[in-house]
């Protein structure tokens, strides 16, 4: 079964094969979904080395994004800087490529669900505060983590535009494991000069 996000995507690989891609014209594409899809895209190259100079673009237009869906809104908006960044060809064929193989993976388990949940003005917030949390987890200077909150987003993502009221619910649970392991970590880093000499004894 081919759900909306994999049409999605497809419709975009075969747009890009006509002309370049910006994010302004990603979002007016897909409308109310594009909020989920343009995340989507934003998040997926954290997955892998990312090309110099992208992390804090990439980071704070899906920061902006997930705020605006915890404000409600529906319909999306980018700064125009930001809307007008085209995409390298090549670079937006391999993102739109492998976010097309990840997607095959959640088509297995992402369906139409528990509707009263998905369906919900507040499940549309939450799911906004709960992307935007994960997005400063991201892009938070700890080494090797990356992956970890880039997952939680994408099946945040992945929930919202299958209306998938449980994996929206098994994301929330994958969000606060995610945000006590940062807080683990940043606990650890805060509490290494001290402990340091102790154990260099």
């Amino acid at each position: 079964m081919h759900l909306r996000f994999s049409q999605e995507i497809k419709s975009l690989l075969q747009n890009l094969a006509e002309q370049p891609l910006t994010l302004g014209e990603i979002l007016a594409k897909t409308s109310e979904r594009g909020f989920s899809l343009v995340i989507a895209l934003l998040v997926l190259p954290f997955l892998f080395p990312m090309p110099p100079g992208l992390t804090g673009p990439f980071g704070a237009a899906c920061l902006i994004l997930s705020m605006q869906m915890v404000l409600g809104r529906r319909s999306p908006w980018l700064p125009k800087k930001i809307a007008n960044y085209q995409f390298p060809r090549r670079f937006a064929h391999i993102l739109l490529s492998n976010l097309r193989r990840v997607t095959r993976i959640f088509e297995k388990i992402a369906r139409p669900r528990l509707g009263k949940i998905a369906n919900s003005r507040w499940a549309w917030r939450f799911n906004g505060f709960c992307i935007s949390l994960l997005t400063i987890l991201l892009i938070s200077p700890i080494p090797f983590t990356n992956p970890l909150p880039t997952v939680g987003i994408l099946l945040l993502a992945v929930a919202t535009i299958e209306s998938d009221g449980l994996l929206m619910c098994i994301s929330y649970i994958f969000t606060v494991l995610i945000t006590g392991i940062f807080a683990f970590i940043g606990y650890a880093i805060l509490l290494a000069p001290s402990l340091l000499p102790s154990i260099l004894r």
